[in-house]
C-alpha cells in the first residue's frame, strides 16, 4: 500500500479500549502514548480505516516534540502519521535529522521546546531514502563547489561538521543517545527513535524511550538465573547487544595489540552508557571483559629462540722456539 498522506482519524472511542466501536481488540495492553501511536499507525497502513487514537487519553504525555529531516516529502506525513492534532505536535527540522553534540543548536531548540512550549516527550524520526544519507563527502564537496564554496573555506573534518552518516537507523540511534546524555534535557523526558518508510508511511521503533534508562537499570540489577550466563542477560539489553561485538579480521599475530585496545575502548564506552552507580557499571563492564577474553583468539606464542650449538674452541697454538747454533 502506498501512503497517500491521509490522516489517521480517531474513532468515537479510543482504539486502545477493548471492543471499541469500529476497532478490533488490542492484542496487548497499551500504556504509553507512542505505543498507541505505533499501534494505530501499523493498523492504518494495514488498511484499517478506523485506526487512530484518542489524544485525551494521553493528555499528560502531550504535546510531543519531533525532530525530522527537511525532506519536502515528509510534509504529507506529519502530524497525520502520528494520529496527533497539529496543536499537540511541536515540529523541529534540519537536514538529515542530525544532532552533532549535546550542546548544539538543535539541542538548544529541543530544550526550549520542552521548557517553554511544554513538550513532554521527544521523538527523533528518520526516514528511508534519505538524500543526506546517500551523499558522500566527495559528492558534497562537488555540490558545494558548484555553489561557489571552495574547499579551503570549509572545516577540515567535513563528516564531523555536517554529521554525515551512512545508515538512517544508526543516525537515529546516535541522535537519541546524544539527546539522552545532554544536560539540557531532563531525565523525566522520554527520548524515542523512529524510522518512517517514505513509501508506505509505516513507523517502526528504533529506540523505545520507555525502556531506557529505567528498564535497562532494572535488567542490570536482576540476578542471573541458575544455569544462565552473562551473554544471556546481555542479549536482553536494548542499548548493547553482545552479538553485535564484531571483532576485526586478519592475522592474529598482527592485530592482537590493536584488537585488545579496541575491546578495551568498547568496554569503556559501554560502561559510560550504562545507567546506575559506578560500582554497578564496573561490575557489568568486568563481566563483559571476562566474556570477551574467553572468546578472543589468542595470538600464537612466539617460539622460544633456539640456542645456537656451542662450537668447540680449537686447541691453543703454542709457538715453537727453534734454537740455532751460534756461528763460530
Amino acid at each position: 500500500m502506498k501512503w497517500e498522506g491521509r490522516a489517521l482519524r480517531a474513532p468515537d472511542c479510543s482504539i486502545l479500549k477493548m471492543g471499541a466501536r469500529g476497532t478490533r481488540p488490542s492484542e496487548k495492553k497499551i500504556v504509553h502514548l507512542f505505543e498507541a501511536i505505533i499501534d494505530a499507525n501499523h493498523r492504518a497502513v494495514g488498511g484499517d480505516a478506523n485506526a487512530g487514537l484518542h489524544p485525551a487519553d494521553f493528555a499528560e504525555e502531550l504535546p510531543v516534540i519531533a525532530l525530522t529531516c527537511i525532506d519536502p516529502r515528509l510534509n504529507a506525513f506529519f502530524p497525520n502519521a502520528l494520529a496527533l492534532p497539529a496543536e499537540q505536535f511541536i515540529w523541529l527540522r534540519n537536514a538529515g535529522n542530525i544532532i552533532t553534540g549535546p550542546l548544539s543548536s538543535t539541542m538548544r531548540s529541543l530544550a526550549l521546546a520542552c521548557a517553554v512550549k511544554g513538550g513532554r516527550e521527544i521523538a527523533i524520526i528518520g526516514h528511508t531514502d534519505c538524500q543526506v544519507c546517500k551523499t558522500t563527502t566527495m559528492q558534497l564537496l562537488d555540490k558545494l563547489k558548484a555553489l561557489g564554496v571552495e574547499r579551503h573555506l570549509l572545516p577540515d573534518n567535513l563528516n564531523e561538521f555536517f554529521g554525515l552518516f551512512s545508515s538512517e537507523r544508526q543516525n537515529v540511534i546516535k541522535a537519541c543517545d546524544i539527546v539522552r546524555q545532554s544536560p539540557l534535557i531532563g531525565p523525566a523526558i522520554p527520548v524515542h527513535g523512529l524510522l518512517l518508510d517514505i513509501e508506505t508511511g509505516r513507523l517502526d521503533w528504533v529506540v523505545n524511550g520507555y525502556e531506557t534508562p529505567a528498564t535497562l537499570r532494572d535488567r542490570l540489577k536482576a540476578p542471573i538465573a541458575p544455569g544462565g550466563s552473562m551473554p544471556d542477560m546481555m542479549k536482553s539489553l536494548p542499548a548493547f547487544q553482545i552479538g553485535e561485538m564484531k571483532f576485526p579480521e586478519g592475522k592474529i599475530g598482527e592485530l592482537a595489540t590493536k584488537a585488545e585496545s579496541w575491546v578495551a575502548q568498547k568496554i569503556d564506552q559501554l560502561e559510560e552508557a550504562l545507567p546506575g552507580t559506578p560500582e554497578e557499571k564496573a561490575a557489568v563492564a568486568k563481566q563483559v571483559a571476562a566474556f570477551a577474553e574467553k572468546r578472543w583468539p589468542k595470538p600464537p606464542e612466539a617460539p622460544a629462540s633456539a640456542v645456537p650449538p656451542k662450537i668447540p674452541l680449537p686447541q691453543p697454538i703454542r709457538p715453537k722456539y727453534i734454537q740455532t747454533r751460534g756461528r763460530r
